[in-house]
């Protein structure tokens, strides 16, 4: 059975992005991103796909999409629900779930991992990470990271798993 990962950053009050756009520049945040998503399946809505500036390289990208008439700008497996696009990835040991906010939100009651870079500051945005029940959820492991001369704010990565029923 796929373990389903739920991948993101977002600021202290969850915002995600705005305009379909990072409000911050962590190049750590992306080589962690990089390191645990090369080599598995990436599910993400439309507007995430459409972000990218081109197709992230030793990835297959599955684009959740309710418009069936849909052409995407690259190479990519679309799928016209999230359970559909859960279902494509049933052979492989991890899948991850990269965004955007709807997809997080209906992610959230089947995935069985979140990895989130909590960003020391709030951030205006038109899209929000949901809010982690933690009655549902207990952080395993935590880093911290101040901020300096390449990251502008601080930063932690939190692993979150699913508490056993």
């Amino acid at each position: 059975m796929t373990e389903l990962i739920i991948i993101a950053a977002a600021g202290e009050n969850n915002a995600l992005g705005i305009d379909n756009d990072l409000p911050w520049h962590l190049p750590d945040d992306f080589k962690r991103f990089k390191q645990l998503t090369s080599g598995h399946k990436i599910i993400m809505g439309r507007k995430t796909l459409e972000s990218f500036p081109k197709a992230l390289p030793n990835r297959e990208h599955i684009v959740v999409t309710r418009d069936k008439n849909y052409k995407a700008k690259f190479d990519c497996v679309l799928k016209h629900s999230l359970k559909d696009a859960i279902a494509y990835t049933e052979n492989d040991n991890a899948a991850f779930i990269i965004g955007g906010g709807q997809i997080y939100e209906q992610a959230m009651s089947l995935a069985t991992k979140i990895e989130l870079t909590r960003i020391h500051a709030e951030f205006e945005a038109d899209t929000f990470f949901p809010k982690i029940d933690l009655t549902v959820w207990e952080v395993v492991s935590e880093e911290y990271h101040p901020q300096d001369e390449r990251h502008q704010f601080d930063f932690s990565y939190l692993t979150y798993k699913r508490k056993e029923v």
